[in-house]
């Protein structure tokens, strides 16, 4: 019998160690293919010219490729939706998981889990037909407005990425010892208080965990973006014009480009790689830093 466990144990385990490997191997096929193929762009027109010019041109002579204007068009959006989603998720998952009772929770987690699972482009569909037309019938005069705006595409990435937030944040709280908020209010301290001040700290390395899952959600959506969003190369300085973000910009012009066009395409891709690690990184550091402060 110890010998079969033990064997189990051993077959197990390499089935785990090859799953590890096939994953990153994965990824690391993903990056090399994408990275050869936007070799050409970059030798051509250049890295640091295509992150700091905003003259996107595919189409002049010579080709234009710069991504500065989609580029800051996707990390404003990025940042203010998650400004927006992240307070409200977190206090969502607060509601769920420390007020409501079981029956309450357990219909509006069913909710959550199903507007999860509706696809994006039905989020934008909905942006589309509701607030793009009320940005638009609020604005009919004002040049340049038609409804399709950074405001809406702002919105709809919000509420696309909320109930990842919240049913991620609220599992890490649900998983925070109930001792904790016990000894909490022994000490003193109201309900409130032990929510904010011990649970949610708890917690924190899960609900940071949704905070990823979520920007990553918002940096990678397309379909719902290009529905509201106008599709139209602009700076994000104002939100009732239209902008285009990077993951738009590669869905709109990929089925015609060919040759550097098609590699600046490739381009766009490892830069909203290169985003995304960035924010990983800034999230792990905040993590770490907590944990430090709370020993």
């Amino acid at each position: 019998m110890l010998n079969k466990n033990k064997i189990k144990q051993f077959i197990f385990e390499k089935i785990y160690l090859l799953s590890a490997i096939l994953a990153a191997l994965f990824l690391v096929v993903i990056i090399l293919f994408i990275l050869s193929s936007a070799i050409p762009a970059f030798k051509e027109y250049g890295f640091i010219k295509m992150l700091f010019s905003f003259d996107w041109s595919p189409g002049a002579d010579p080709q234009q490729f710069g991504l500065a204007s989609m580029i800051l068009s996707t990390i404003v959006t990025t940042i203010i939706a998650l400004g927006i989603a992240v307070p409200v998720g977190i206090l969502c998952a607060v509601f769920l998981s420390k007020m409501a009772t079981s029956k309450l929770k357990a219909s509006l987690l069913f909710i959550v889990e199903l507007l999860a699972s509706i696809p994006s482009v039905v989020f934008g569909f909905f942006i589309l037909k509701t607030l793009v037309k009320v940005i638009y019938d609020s604005n009919m005069h004002v040049y340049g407005v038609s409804g399709n705006s950074m405001l809406a595409a702002i919105v709809v990435l919000a509420l696309m990425t909320l109930p990842t937030i919240i049913s991620v944040s609220t599992t890490a709280l649900d998983a925070v010892d109930k001792s904790y908020m016990e000894a909490s209010l022994a000490l003193g301290a109201n309900k409130i208080q032990s929510i904010f001040k011990v649970d949610i700290r708890a917690a924190r390395n899960g609900i940071m965990a949704s905070v990823v899952l979520g920007a990553g959600k918002v940096i990678g959506e397309t379909m719902a973006v290009m529905l509201v969003s106008g599709n139209a190369i602009n700076n994000p300085d104002n939100l009732l014009q239209p902008i285009r973000t990077l993951t738009a910009n590669i869905a709109t012009e990929m089925a015609y480009a060919s040759g550097t066009h098609q590699a600046a395409l490739y381009a766009t891709g490892i830069i909203l790689f290169i985003m995304i690690m960035i924010l990983n990184y800034i999230l792990l550091v905040v993590m770490k830093r907590g944990d430090a402060n709370a020993k």
